[in-house]
């Protein structure tokens, strides 16, 4: 970091079927080792207007420039409630790139090759009101292949007994902002990932104009690759917090 320049508080911002000890396996100790103020955020995985009406109230705590990170279906969410004045920019780690009135499901579909859809177990739910909804999980015998065939015996396991389920409806939410496309934006492409396929990545990062880093990683690139991320973290706020970019 510059002389002068203040690091930004990293917001940390976990995906579906997951929740934040995802960050524990490297890349929040690699980030306090640089010396960086870190925010984890738990994402409810209720829907995209909800969950970033929370990421929102959680910027409200913070003085400062803030980079937002992501990974999976946290993208949708650094997406919406990425346009906070003191968001100097956005880090995507095998994360959807929703434009405005897109969902998590088109970056999904949109190119043939994903597979997550076949993989999902569907648990109906009943909130105290009476109305119903569906749950989404990963079924564990899918689990490696889908998320993590590259991540340990030992991590896997607990990867799959600690799942979170995901609103079916939040992969369907619609953005009605897209952060990127006033703010500077990396994407970390997993090319072995087969959650989103890989010209869905690049048709994401040449119409964001993000900065790329290409890792030979599944889903889990902050399980398997965290220095990878701390990386372009620490390049995402060199690049956004120079004395000529602050805000």
């Amino acid at each position: 970091m510059e002389i002068g320049s203040a690091k930004p508080t990293i917001v940390l911002v976990h995906g579906a079927v997951e929740d934040s000890s995802l960050w524990t396996h490297g890349v929040i100790q690699g980030l306090q080792r640089e010396g960086y103020p870190i925010k984890v955020f738990s994402n409810p995985l209720r829907g995209v207007a909800h969950d970033a009406a929370y990421l929102r109230s959680l910027l409200d705590t913070i003085d400062g420039p803030v980079l937002l990170v992501s990974h999976a279906y946290g993208g949708a969410v650094i997406s919406q409630a990425g346009d906070d004045p003191k968001v100097k920019g956005l880090v995507y780690a095998g994360s959807p790139m929703p434009a405005v009135g897109e969902s998590t499901n088109n970056c999904l579909e949109r190119f043939p090759g994903g597979d997550f859809a076949s993989s999902a177990d569907l648990i109906p739910f009943t909130l105290p009101d009476g109305t119903t909804g569906t749950n989404i999980l990963i079924k564990p015998e899918k689990y490696a292949y889908l998320l993590a065939a590259d991540v340990p015996e030992d991590k896997l396991a607990l990867m799959i007994a600690t799942q979170r389920p995901i609103a079916a409806t939040a992969l369907s939410d619609v953005l009605t902002s897209a952060a990127w496309t006033s703010k500077p934006s990396w994407q970390i492409r997993p090319l072995l990932d087969p959650v989103i396929p890989q010209e869905e990545f690049k048709f994401e990062a040449e119409r964001a104009n993000a900065h790329v880093t290409e890792v030979h990683s599944s889903h889990a690139i902050p399980v398997t690759f965290p220095d990878v991320v701390v990386g372009v973290i620490k390049q995402a706020a060199l690049a956004t917090t120079r004395p000529d970019k602050r805000a």
